[in-house]
């Protein structure tokens, strides 16, 4: 699938941008997995008919993450628990900090309908290389997905009644774009 020469800029008006979390330990019962959206990032995707031209360029503000939505556990995620969680993100995990991707090639799909970026991902001022899996669909949208290992970037996933409730080392990051 070819696509346009050109720059695209996505961002929190044209796009979104999550986090989902899942559960593990003895207590993952009590736990939520964890959809969390992005509200202050802005991408620049330079698009041209040969992907091995393009590049991307991605910038998140790490104090900008909101819980939307916790599914599980053995009550509801209320509205107090979502701040809760946004301020130990903010404060303890990420802490308020710049997160960049830059890619450093692009390659077509095998099936011709999206493409492969490999790139490297910067986190807690350490850089490390992230592959994006990316559909172009018909519509002009696009979708990416990857999966980000905490423990890659030095980061102790959270967790919480000694142990017994973590959150799971890997991370999904998804974007999705409006058409």
């Amino acid at each position: 699938m070819a696509t346009q020469r050109g720059t695209q800029l996505l961002g929190p008006d044209n796009a979104t941008l999550t986090v989902h979390t899942s559960r593990t330990g003895a207590a993952a019962k009590a736990g939520h997995d964890l959809t969390i959206e992005v509200t202050s990032w802005q991408a620049s995707l330079a698009t041209a008919d040969d992907p091995g031209s393009m590049s991307i360029e991605m910038t998140v503000d790490g104090g900008s993450l909101r819980v939307l939505d916790g599914r599980g556990g053995m009550q509801k995620l209320g509205d107090d628990d979502k701040v809760d969680i946004a301020k130990t993100i903010d404060e303890d995990v990420l802490k308020r900090e710049q997160i960049t991707f830059r890619s450093t090639s692009v390659e077509q799909a095998a099936d011709g309908g999206g493409l492969c970026i490999d790139g490297d991902l910067s986190l807690h001022g350490t850089a490390h290389p992230l592959s994006v899996d990316v559909v172009l669909n018909a519509d002009g949208s696009l979708s990416a997905e990857a999966i980000i290992k905490q423990s890659a970037w030095g980061m102790k996933p959270y967790s919480t009644l000694y142990g017994a409730l973590k959150v799971a080392d890997d991370v999904r990051i998804k974007l999705e774009s409006k058409a």
